[in-house]
């Protein structure tokens, strides 16, 4: 996954989950039902205020964010739409876009039913002296959003029985 990363550049995140869904369909909750599995209640601009969260399906969509006063905070923009095995976007919650991280997440089918998504936090050296502080709070924010939410949407965790 990971391109040529800068000296400067904190090292790119990595994480992964298997889910006990088909491929195609494991694509598609993820991209098209994110309302139903991001926890925008902690993981948004709006807190409190956020009402929904989307993603448009194709190169040059928007991530983003709707507050209940109808205000609408982007939080990046795909750049590679290959589905149902990858999507890379830029990522930028909170931040003007030229302050953007990138993000690739990859679909495999590992078994039956099961596919493991593989995602990939990149880039932090676009965030300057902020990119280690700002890291360090994805560490354990991706492996919530993914692992617990939506981990807890699509289905069980694969794994032995």
């Amino acid at each position: 996954m990971n391109e040529t990363q800068a000296a400067d550049d904190p090292p790119a995140i990595r994480t992964s989950i298997d889910v006990r869904r088909p491929l195609d369909e494991t694509f598609r909750l993820f991209t098209e039902s994110m309302d139903r599995w991001w926890p925008l209640a902690s993981h948004s601009v709006g807190r409190r205020d956020a009402a929904s969260c989307a993603m448009e399906g194709r190169v040059g969509g928007h991530i983003f964010e709707r507050t209940r006063g109808g205000d609408v905070h982007v939080w990046g923009t795909v750049l590679v739409w290959e589905p149902p095995r990858r999507l890379v976007c830029t990522w930028h919650p909170g931040r003007s876009a030229d302050q953007a991280t990138e993000v690739e997440i990859g679909f495999t089918a590992v078994g039956d039913g099961v596919t493991r998504i593989d995602l990939e936090h990149r880039g932090w050296a676009a965030l300057g002296a902020q990119a280690t502080t700002i890291q360090s709070g994805y560490v354990e924010g991706w492996d919530f959003v993914l692992g617990q939410c939506f981990g807890g949407f699509a289905g069980p965790p694969a794994g032995p029985p």
